[in-house]
């Protein structure tokens, strides 16, 4: 039996314009995606039975068809037109359903795993076709690089020189429904985008772009989020912002310490998730 065993990161919004709707529904948006060290654990066994069998740590993730990460293996073993089956183990650290691409990070990984052991030869614009059927943040992190993604996220472009900064993450363990945020969202007619600079040399500059029009929807909805944005600020963050559509708030710390000192105060008062991460 061939296994491959994968790391499938996280990502946060640096920014995330919400540009207009589309005719199929979906919305055209702008955003700066950054990958960071939070990674569930993939493995991925071919197997002579056929079928796709899903095994995950979290009781909240479905193990069948309503599985990304299943539906990405569907993929490839059609595509293959193999008559192997896959064993995939889900080991979740990233929190679910949380703003962070957990689930579209999770496929992403099974696409590229998938290629590998079923020698398939796709390339990564092959691969990021596929994703992009299964999901709109599914193709950036087959992409690999901090990027501004536009369009529904497909179109991708890479934002290289872009500085390391530690991240704390503090989710409150709030419900937040994407597809809610997205029908509840009211867009403003013909507003200017705001200019992005040409190169981020510094973490001031990241923080100088932090946006995210989806906080309009979920702040009113779960004020908790405001509370941990002006915590972090309290506790040496140089900016702060809810990631995705919520309910993750991250905080961009200048280093280890003071992003680690900063956890320990918030995990102190609360049973929220946190964790101090590195970006990609």
């Amino acid at each position: 039996m061939q296994t491959l065993t994968l790391s499938a990161p996280a990502k946060i919004n640096y920014l995330l314009d919400v540009i207009g709707k589309r005719p199929d529904g979906y919305h055209d948006l702008r955003m700066i995606m950054q990958r960071v060290n939070l990674c569930d654990d993939i493995t991925l066994t071919l197997t002579d039975t056929p079928g796709v069998n899903v095994t995950c740590s979290s009781k909240v993730v479905p193990d069948g068809p309503g599985n990304i990460a299943w539906k990405a293996a569907r993929a490839m073993l059609d595509l293959a037109g193999s008559d192997n089956g896959v064993n995939i183990k889900i080991i979740k650290n990233i929190p679910v359903a949380a703003g962070l691409g957990g689930g579209s990070s999770d496929a992403a990984s099974v696409l590229m795993g998938m290629n590998e052991l079923l020698k398939l030869g796709l390339t990564e614009q092959q691969l990021i076709e596929t994703g992009r059927k299964l999901g709109a943040d599914v193709p950036f992190f087959i992409f690999k690089k901090t990027a501004l993604a536009e369009g529904i996220g497909e179109k991708l472009s890479p934002l290289p020189g872009m500085p390391k900064c530690w991240i704390l993450l503090v989710n409150p363990a709030v419900h937040v429904s994407t597809a809610w945020v997205y029908r509840s969202l009211q867009l403003t007619n013909g507003r200017e985008l705001n200019k992005l600079p040409e190169f981020f040399e510094s973490i001031e500059s990241v923080v100088s772009i932090l946006s995210n029009d989806l906080e309009t929807v979920t702040i009113p909805a779960f004020p908790v989020i405001t509370d941990i944005k002006e915590r972090l600020i309290n506790l040496g963050a140089a900016g702060s912002l809810m990631s995705g559509s919520g309910p993750t708030v991250f905080g961009v710390f200048k280093s280890f310490e003071v992003a680690e000192a900063a956890r320990h105060e918030v995990s102190k008062e609360t049973n929220w998730f946190t964790a101090t991460v590195e970006t990609l």
